[in-house]
């Protein structure tokens, strides 16, 4: 399955039919939703693509 990501004006009646036509001939839509990055990572985390976190140790500096 491949996901496209299109920017075209919505008054433009050619396209609007050509995007009705690929609808109607199976293709999905699908909305996107804007998040903030914090809202990314925690669904990374719920859905399994981040497994391991690692955080900085507290109290120790590091020595470059």
């Amino acid at each position: 399955m491949a996901t496209l990501t299109l920017n075209y004006d919505g008054r433009d009646t050619l396209i609007k039919s050509i995007l009705h036509s690929a609808i109607l001939a199976g293709a999905t839509e699908v909305a996107t939703k804007k998040m903030s990055p914090l809202d990314a990572a925690l669904e990374d985390v719920r859905l399994g693509r981040v497994t391991t976190v690692c955080t900085p140790k507290h109290g120790k500096k590091n020595k470059q």
